[in-house]
Protein backbone atom coordinates (compact mmCIF):
# COMPACT_ATOMS: atom_id res chain seq x y z
CA UNK A 1 0.00 0.00 0.00
CA UNK A 2 1.63 3.22 -1.04
CA UNK A 3 0.37 6.85 0.11
CA UNK A 4 -1.77 7.55 -2.75
CA UNK A 5 -3.74 4.11 -1.92
CA UNK A 6 -4.35 5.57 2.02
CA UNK A 7 -5.13 8.94 0.43
CA UNK A 8 -1.98 10.84 1.77
CA UNK A 9 -0.79 13.81 0.17
CA UNK A 10 1.94 13.37 -2.43
CA UNK A 11 3.32 16.83 -1.68
CA UNK A 12 3.13 19.04 1.56
CA UNK A 13 5.08 22.49 2.60
CA UNK A 14 8.50 21.99 3.89
CA UNK A 15 8.76 22.83 7.30
CA UNK A 16 9.70 26.24 8.42
CA UNK A 17 13.26 25.36 10.76
CA UNK A 18 13.88 26.55 14.23
CA UNK A 19 16.83 26.01 15.82
CA UNK A 20 17.65 22.80 16.73
CA UNK A 21 17.08 21.79 20.54
CA UNK A 22 20.32 21.82 23.01
CA UNK A 23 19.31 18.22 24.08
CA UNK A 24 16.99 15.65 23.83
CA UNK A 25 14.72 13.10 26.06
CA UNK A 26 14.57 9.94 24.64
CA UNK A 27 12.02 8.07 25.64
CA UNK A 28 12.98 4.67 25.72
CA UNK A 29 10.21 2.33 24.29
CA UNK A 30 11.82 -1.26 23.49
CA UNK A 31 11.23 -3.18 27.13
CA UNK A 32 7.43 -2.84 26.43
CA UNK A 33 6.78 -1.53 22.86
CA UNK A 34 9.10 -3.35 21.74
CA UNK A 35 8.93 -6.64 23.20
CA UNK A 36 5.21 -6.72 23.28
CA UNK A 37 4.66 -8.18 20.05
CA UNK A 38 7.44 -11.35 20.67
CA UNK A 39 5.46 -14.18 20.02
CA UNK A 40 7.88 -16.33 22.12
CA UNK A 41 7.82 -15.82 25.53
CA UNK A 42 10.58 -13.93 27.01
CA UNK A 43 11.70 -14.45 30.64
CA UNK A 44 11.22 -12.26 33.19
CA UNK A 45 14.71 -12.34 34.36
CA UNK A 46 16.08 -11.20 30.52
CA UNK A 47 13.82 -8.43 31.10
CA UNK A 48 14.98 -7.09 33.87
CA UNK A 49 18.40 -7.49 32.66
CA UNK A 50 17.72 -5.26 29.28
CA UNK A 51 15.88 -2.54 31.88
CA UNK A 52 19.14 -2.86 33.87
CA UNK A 53 21.91 -2.69 30.67
CA UNK A 54 19.53 0.45 29.40
CA UNK A 55 20.18 2.27 32.62
CA UNK A 56 23.24 1.92 32.35
CA UNK A 57 23.66 3.00 29.00
CA UNK A 58 22.46 6.41 30.30
CA UNK A 59 18.51 6.18 28.77
CA UNK A 60 17.18 8.13 31.80
CA UNK A 61 13.16 7.30 30.43
CA UNK A 62 12.47 3.02 30.47
CA UNK A 63 8.83 2.14 29.17
CA UNK A 64 8.96 -0.94 31.46
CA UNK A 65 5.86 -2.75 30.62
CA UNK A 66 2.04 -2.28 30.20
CA UNK A 67 -0.66 -3.33 32.92
CA UNK A 68 -2.62 -4.77 30.29
CA UNK A 69 -5.04 -8.14 30.39
CA UNK A 70 -2.39 -11.56 29.55
CA UNK A 71 -5.13 -12.82 26.90
CA UNK A 72 -4.65 -9.14 25.13
CA UNK A 73 -0.74 -9.34 25.37
CA UNK A 74 0.42 -12.60 26.76
CA UNK A 75 4.12 -10.84 26.72
CA UNK A 76 3.47 -8.32 29.01
CA UNK A 77 1.44 -10.99 31.44
CA UNK A 78 4.86 -10.69 34.08
CA UNK A 79 4.26 -6.86 35.06
CA UNK A 80 4.12 -7.15 38.62
CA UNK A 81 6.60 -9.65 38.91
CA UNK A 82 8.71 -7.39 36.71
CA UNK A 83 8.43 -4.64 38.49
CA UNK A 84 8.61 -6.42 41.98
CA UNK A 85 12.36 -7.55 40.78
CA UNK A 86 13.18 -4.23 39.30
CA UNK A 87 15.74 -2.52 40.94
CA UNK A 88 15.25 1.35 40.23
CA UNK A 89 17.91 3.94 39.38
CA UNK A 90 18.00 6.67 40.96
CA UNK A 91 17.21 9.46 38.26
CA UNK A 92 15.82 7.28 35.75
CA UNK A 93 12.08 7.00 35.36
CA UNK A 94 10.14 4.01 34.44
CA UNK A 95 6.89 4.90 33.09
CA UNK A 96 3.89 1.50 32.90
CA UNK A 97 0.84 1.91 29.85
CA UNK A 98 -2.22 1.74 31.84
CA UNK A 99 -5.53 0.85 29.84
CA UNK A 100 -8.26 1.23 32.51
CA UNK A 101 -8.88 1.93 35.99
CA UNK A 102 -8.04 -1.54 37.07
CA UNK A 103 -4.63 -1.22 34.99
CA UNK A 104 -3.68 1.80 37.33
CA UNK A 105 -4.74 -0.28 40.96
CA UNK A 106 -2.26 -2.81 39.65
CA UNK A 107 0.36 0.35 38.95
CA UNK A 108 0.00 1.73 42.26
CA UNK A 109 0.49 -1.53 44.09
CA UNK A 110 3.47 -1.38 42.31
CA UNK A 111 4.81 1.91 43.11
CA UNK A 112 4.66 3.09 39.68
CA UNK A 113 4.81 6.75 39.67
CA UNK A 114 4.05 7.45 35.64
CA UNK A 115 1.74 5.82 33.72
CA UNK A 116 0.89 6.53 30.01
CA UNK A 117 -2.69 5.80 28.32
CA UNK A 118 -3.46 4.59 24.66
CA UNK A 119 -5.54 6.62 22.85
CA UNK A 120 -6.13 6.55 19.18
CA UNK A 121 -7.46 9.51 16.47
CA UNK A 122 -9.33 7.25 14.62
CA UNK A 123 -12.54 5.26 15.18
CA UNK A 124 -11.90 1.91 13.69
CA UNK A 125 -8.41 1.41 15.31
CA UNK A 126 -10.17 2.71 18.85
CA UNK A 127 -12.98 -0.12 18.11
CA UNK A 128 -10.37 -3.10 17.37
CA UNK A 129 -7.95 -1.89 19.96
CA UNK A 130 -10.18 -0.99 22.45
CA UNK A 131 -13.61 -2.00 21.96
CA UNK A 132 -15.11 1.52 21.76
CA UNK A 133 -15.74 4.23 19.88
CA UNK A 134 -13.95 7.59 19.14
CA UNK A 135 -15.97 9.88 21.29
CA UNK A 136 -16.27 6.74 24.43
CA UNK A 137 -12.37 6.33 24.82
CA UNK A 138 -12.34 9.41 26.45
CA UNK A 139 -14.82 8.13 28.88
CA UNK A 140 -12.68 5.08 29.95
CA UNK A 141 -9.62 6.91 30.29
CA UNK A 142 -10.82 10.60 31.94
CA UNK A 143 -11.36 8.90 35.36
CA UNK A 144 -8.08 7.03 35.19
CA UNK A 145 -6.36 10.65 34.80
CA UNK A 146 -8.01 12.66 37.45
CA UNK A 147 -7.15 10.19 39.76
CA UNK A 148 -3.30 9.63 38.73
CA UNK A 149 -3.22 12.97 38.96
CA UNK A 150 -4.59 13.76 42.02
CA UNK A 151 -2.38 10.85 43.05
CA UNK A 152 0.94 13.21 41.80
CA UNK A 153 2.25 10.67 39.31
CA UNK A 154 2.97 11.85 35.56
CA UNK A 155 0.26 10.74 32.61
CA UNK A 156 1.51 10.60 29.44
CA UNK A 157 -0.69 10.35 26.24
CA UNK A 158 -0.57 7.89 23.30
CA UNK A 159 -2.71 8.85 20.39
CA UNK A 160 -1.91 6.51 17.65
CA UNK A 161 -2.17 6.20 13.83
CA UNK A 162 -1.87 10.06 13.70
CA UNK A 163 -0.94 9.88 10.14
CA UNK A 164 -2.54 6.97 8.35
CA UNK A 165 -4.85 4.29 9.51
CA UNK A 166 -4.69 1.18 7.42
CA UNK A 167 -8.61 0.98 7.30
CA UNK A 168 -9.79 4.68 6.85
CA UNK A 169 -6.72 6.23 4.88
CA UNK A 170 -5.23 8.90 6.02
CA UNK A 171 -5.95 10.82 9.23
CA UNK A 172 -7.37 14.65 8.72
CA UNK A 173 -4.79 16.95 11.12
CA UNK A 174 -7.66 18.56 12.56
CA UNK A 175 -8.87 15.30 13.90
CA UNK A 176 -5.63 14.45 15.65
CA UNK A 177 -5.47 17.72 17.01
CA UNK A 178 -8.87 17.33 18.79
CA UNK A 179 -8.23 14.29 20.30
CA UNK A 180 -4.94 15.04 21.55
CA UNK A 181 -6.52 18.44 22.90
CA UNK A 182 -9.05 16.29 24.61
CA UNK A 183 -6.40 14.67 26.58
CA UNK A 184 -4.32 17.78 27.23
CA UNK A 185 -7.27 19.07 28.93
CA UNK A 186 -8.22 16.24 30.65
CA UNK A 187 -4.84 15.83 32.23
CA UNK A 188 -2.10 14.51 30.76
CA UNK A 189 1.35 15.80 30.93
CA UNK A 190 2.77 15.36 27.57
CA UNK A 191 1.64 13.48 24.10
CA UNK A 192 2.96 11.08 22.34
CA UNK A 193 2.05 11.46 18.43
CA UNK A 194 2.72 7.90 17.16
CA UNK A 195 3.32 7.11 13.48
CA UNK A 196 2.18 3.30 14.15
CA UNK A 197 1.65 1.89 10.50
CA UNK A 198 4.84 3.92 9.40
CA UNK A 199 3.61 6.43 6.44
CA UNK A 200 4.47 9.56 7.35
CA UNK A 201 6.71 11.52 5.30
CA UNK A 202 8.37 14.97 6.73
CA UNK A 203 6.01 17.12 5.22
CA UNK A 204 2.69 15.20 7.16
CA UNK A 205 5.72 15.92 10.53
CA UNK A 206 5.63 19.11 9.68
CA UNK A 207 1.53 19.97 8.99
CA UNK A 208 0.44 17.72 12.11
CA UNK A 209 3.02 19.74 14.40
CA UNK A 210 1.86 23.33 13.04
CA UNK A 211 -1.60 22.35 13.37
CA UNK A 212 -0.99 21.45 17.22
CA UNK A 213 0.84 24.77 17.41
CA UNK A 214 -2.15 26.29 15.79
CA UNK A 215 -4.54 24.91 18.22
CA UNK A 216 -2.80 26.68 21.43
CA UNK A 217 -0.11 23.72 22.12
CA UNK A 218 3.24 24.05 22.85
CA UNK A 219 5.85 21.70 21.15
CA UNK A 220 7.20 20.91 24.73
CA UNK A 221 3.85 19.15 25.44
CA UNK A 222 4.66 16.83 22.48
CA UNK A 223 6.81 14.06 21.55
CA UNK A 224 7.25 11.81 18.57
CA UNK A 225 6.61 8.05 17.87
CA UNK A 226 7.98 6.67 14.33
CA UNK A 227 7.83 3.30 13.09
CA UNK A 228 10.17 2.88 9.95
CA UNK A 229 7.86 0.59 7.52
CA UNK A 230 9.25 2.60 4.91
CA UNK A 231 12.26 3.69 5.65
CA UNK A 232 11.36 7.63 7.31
CA UNK A 233 11.82 7.26 10.99
CA UNK A 234 14.96 9.49 11.23
CA UNK A 235 13.82 11.97 8.31
CA UNK A 236 10.39 12.58 10.30
CA UNK A 237 12.27 12.90 13.48
CA UNK A 238 14.55 15.71 12.15
CA UNK A 239 11.79 17.44 10.87
CA UNK A 240 9.91 17.30 14.39
CA UNK A 241 13.55 18.53 15.48
CA UNK A 242 13.51 21.09 13.29
CA UNK A 243 10.51 22.41 14.66
CA UNK A 244 11.27 22.51 18.10
CA UNK A 245 10.15 18.93 19.62
CA UNK A 246 12.79 17.83 22.18
CA UNK A 247 11.33 14.17 23.08
CA UNK A 248 11.83 11.42 20.44
CA UNK A 249 10.46 7.73 21.28
CA UNK A 250 12.66 5.36 20.13
CA UNK A 251 13.28 1.46 20.88
CA UNK A 252 16.71 0.00 21.39
CA UNK A 253 17.58 -2.46 18.39
CA UNK A 254 14.60 -1.18 16.50
CA UNK A 255 12.30 -3.64 18.25
CA UNK A 256 8.64 -3.64 18.57
CA UNK A 257 5.31 -3.51 16.30
CA UNK A 258 1.91 -3.69 17.37
CA UNK A 259 -0.25 -6.09 18.23
CA UNK A 260 -3.49 -4.26 16.74
CA UNK A 261 -1.71 -3.13 13.35
CA UNK A 262 -0.69 -5.85 11.07
CA UNK A 263 1.13 -3.43 8.97
CA UNK A 264 3.26 -1.71 12.28
CA UNK A 265 6.54 -2.99 12.06
CA UNK A 266 9.57 -2.10 14.63
CA UNK A 267 10.16 1.23 15.75
CA UNK A 268 12.91 3.79 15.23
CA UNK A 269 15.96 1.97 16.68
CA UNK A 270 17.53 4.02 19.77
CA UNK A 271 21.08 3.45 18.14
CA UNK A 272 20.26 5.34 14.78
CA UNK A 273 18.79 8.16 16.65
CA UNK A 274 21.95 8.36 18.72
CA UNK A 275 23.94 8.13 15.84
CA UNK A 276 21.97 11.46 13.94
CA UNK A 277 21.70 13.44 17.28
CA UNK A 278 25.45 13.00 18.21
CA UNK A 279 25.58 14.11 14.40
CA UNK A 280 24.06 16.97 14.90
CA UNK A 281 25.33 18.12 18.28
CA UNK A 282 22.53 17.69 20.46
CA UNK A 283 22.95 16.47 23.96
CA UNK A 284 21.18 12.95 24.82
CA UNK A 285 23.63 10.85 27.72
CA UNK A 286 23.20 8.06 26.07
CA UNK A 287 26.72 5.67 26.03
CA UNK A 288 25.90 4.64 22.42
CA UNK A 289 29.14 1.33 22.75
CA UNK A 290 26.91 0.36 25.90
CA UNK A 291 23.73 0.48 24.20
CA UNK A 292 24.79 -1.41 21.10
CA UNK A 293 26.33 -3.94 23.14
CA UNK A 294 22.58 -4.41 25.05
CA UNK A 295 21.06 -4.26 21.85
CA UNK A 296 23.12 -6.82 20.33
CA UNK A 297 22.74 -9.12 23.46
CA UNK A 298 19.04 -9.04 23.16
CA UNK A 299 19.19 -9.78 19.76
CA UNK A 300 20.86 -12.91 20.98
CA UNK A 301 18.19 -13.63 23.40
CA UNK A 302 15.33 -13.22 20.52
CA UNK A 303 17.36 -15.49 18.46
CA UNK A 304 17.64 -13.21 15.41
CA UNK A 305 19.68 -9.83 14.30
CA UNK A 306 18.75 -6.47 15.65
CA UNK A 307 17.12 -4.02 12.16
CA UNK A 308 19.52 -1.30 13.33
CA UNK A 309 21.54 -0.34 10.90
CA UNK A 310 24.05 1.02 13.67
CA UNK A 311 24.14 -2.10 15.95
CA UNK A 312 24.59 -3.92 12.56
CA UNK A 313 27.74 -1.52 11.58
CA UNK A 314 29.04 -1.67 15.39
CA UNK A 315 28.78 -4.89 16.25
CA UNK A 316 30.20 -6.56 13.12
Amino acid sequence: MDARELGLPMQVAAPEPVELPDAVTIWEVGPRDGLQNEKQAVPVEVKLEFLDRLADAGLSVLEATSFVRPEWVPQLADAAELLAGLQRVPGVRYPVLVPNARGLDRARESQVRDIAIFASATETFTRRNLNRGLDEQFGMFEPVVQRAVGEGLSVRGYVSMCFGDPWEGAVPVEQVVSVGKRLLEMGCDQLSLGDTIGVATPGHVSALLRGFVAAGIGVDRLAVHFHDTYGQALSNTYAALQLGVSTVDSSAGGLGGCPYAKSATGNLATEDLVWMLDGLGIKHGVDLGKLVATSAWMAEQLGRPSPSRVVKALSS
